[in-house]
């Protein structure tokens, strides 16, 4: 078991919770939900996510795995690129907020059913460009390439991440269930949550671009 832990593992869990907490779509989805429907509606929503979650991490584990077990410069080259990426999102998040909040409040269609709401959630995670980046470059940051078994690694810091964002949206989405008519008087209080999470996503992509050049 030991083999599969990063030395590096409570670095990963302070990065992993500081961009799960960073507003993106699922977390506006995920309140979205709770200010139209109720808790239950956003509890199925998380948990779909989750689920899409997991799917990304298998993928990028048994994917990118062995590549980065042999090739330095390729694990480096991914860092930068999903660093600039991450970068670009966090830009984007924060121009456009006000659109991205109004596309993911967009709650047309009435009640969905709960095995429907698993089913969109579960859409939202897989499609997350902010998890997807996560996952290909900022996590194999924190494995230990000299240990070995690096898709056992990516494995297990993806499972951490999948029930960090489990717990987290989790919460957003009780809270905001419980808060819903505060949130639901300004639209402005989702845009400015999207702000804010495109600030911490340009502040992740910059500080992964400056560890991959010391440890480089």
């Amino acid at each position: 078991m030991t083999l599969i832990i990063p030395s590096r593992f409570w670095e990963y869990v302070v990065a992993t919770t500081l961009i799960i907490w960073a507003p993106g779509p699922s977390v506006l989805f995920t309140i979205a939900r709770a200010v139209s429907w109720g808790r239950t509606v956003a509890l199925a929503t998380v948990l779909g996510n989750a689920l899409g979650l997991f799917t990304i991490s298998v993928l990028v584990a048994v994917g990118l795995g062995p590549i980065l077990a042999h090739s330095h410069p390729f694990y480096l080259g991914v860092q930068w690129l999903g660093a600039f990426y991450l970068i670009y999102l966090g830009i984007d998040a924060y121009r456009h907020s006000r659109e991205h909040a109004e596309s993911m409040t967009d709650l047309s269609g009435g009640k969905p059913s709960v095995m429907k709401t698993i089913r969109q959630g579960y859409l939202v995670g897989v499609l997350n460009p902010k998890s997807l980046v996560f996952f290909a470059a900022i996590l194999p940051e924190f494995v230990d390439r000299p240990r070995g078994h690096l898709v056992d690694q990516l494995l297990f810091l993806g499972a951490v991440f999948c029930a960090i964002a489990l717990i987290s949206d989790g919460t957003w989405g009780v809270i905001a269930a419980t808060i819903r008519g505060w949130l639901s008087s300004d639209p402005k209080r989702l845009e400015r949550l999207r702000m804010g999470g495109g600030v911490v996503m340009v502040g992740l992509g910059l500080l992964t671009f400056a560890n991959s050049l010391i440890n480089g």
